[in-house]
């Protein structure tokens, strides 16, 4: 892809949306500094950077904790002397704690706290540090992640959507208030993606009753959010902010 090569992209997460995005900045010539709170998966994010041309390192980060947050951010500068991006793609998705994300009358608050303080509070503290070395660098494009279940109207997952809607919310503010600084932000807002993580752990029974409502003719797969946050990031995208681009295979239609 055009207009990547020499960038600097900062990774707040890992896993199988990430890995994708971090192969097509590495084909373009891209460096990625990933943290995640799994170094093994951060690991493989930038192998997959580095095996496709590009250079990459690798840290662990809670992205709930600012003091983390501030440390990958300067690792990125002090490796390569500047950022051009930042990708927020964690996620508290843990099954674990996935399993506790229930409803309005009967989740537990600290389940709630966790997720707001990761999926919410964790992407305000990697655009807190991030945007003035954008701003330093001449500016920069931004990729936050939500989800398609911000309008699926869900039974549960009483935390995660709300997170996600703020996201939303988060990347136009970003997008109105740094704009004329020369920094973009836009969202990816995926569907069903069969990540590792998602096949291991959502039933089979689930995923076709996805695939029966979606008009495109199969779920969607990691290079599907991979291909267009890369083209977010490049310069080909220069004119794109305060967008939300949903991935979704047609599942929802909306402007």
């Amino acid at each position: 892809m055009e207009g990547l090569s020499g960038k600097v992209i900062v990774f707040a997460g890992a896993g199988g949306i990430a890995t994708a995005t971090a192969e097509f900045l590495g084909a373009g010539g891209a460096r990625v500094v990933v943290g995640d709170i799994s170094l093994a998966s951060a690991e493989r994010t930038v192998g997959a950077a580095t095996a496709a041309g590009g250079e990459g390192v690798a840290a662990t980060l809670d992205i709930a904790d600012e003091a983390q947050v501030k440390a990958l951010i300067e690792l990125a500068v002090e490796r390569f002397g500047r950022i051009d991006g930042l990708f927020n793609v964690a996620a508290n998705i843990d099954p674990a704690q996935v399993e506790k994300d229930t409803t309005v009358v009967d989740i537990d608050l600290d389940a709630w706290q966790r997720t707001i303080d990761v999926n919410l509070t964790g992407y305000l503290l990697t655009l807190r540090h991030a945007i003035p070395h954008l701003i330093a660098a001449g500016g920069g494009s931004i990729v936050n992640t939500s989800s398609e279940a911000v309008y699926a109207g869900m039974e549960d997952k009483v935390a995660y959507s709300p997170t996600k809607a703020g996201v939303t919310a988060l990347t136009r503010h970003v997008a109105r208030k740094y704009g004329t600084q020369g920094v973009r932000a836009n969202t990816v807002s995926p569907g069903l993606v069969l990540t590792e993580q998602t096949e291991a752990n959502l039933p089979e029974q689930f995923r076709e009753m996805i695939l029966a409502s979606t008009p495109a003719p199969r779920n969607g797969r990691p290079a599907d959010l991979g291909a267009v946050a890369a083209f977010l990031f490049s310069d080909l995208a220069e004119w794109v902010t305060g967008q939300v681009w949903s991935i979704n295979g047609g599942t929802t239609m909306r402007p």
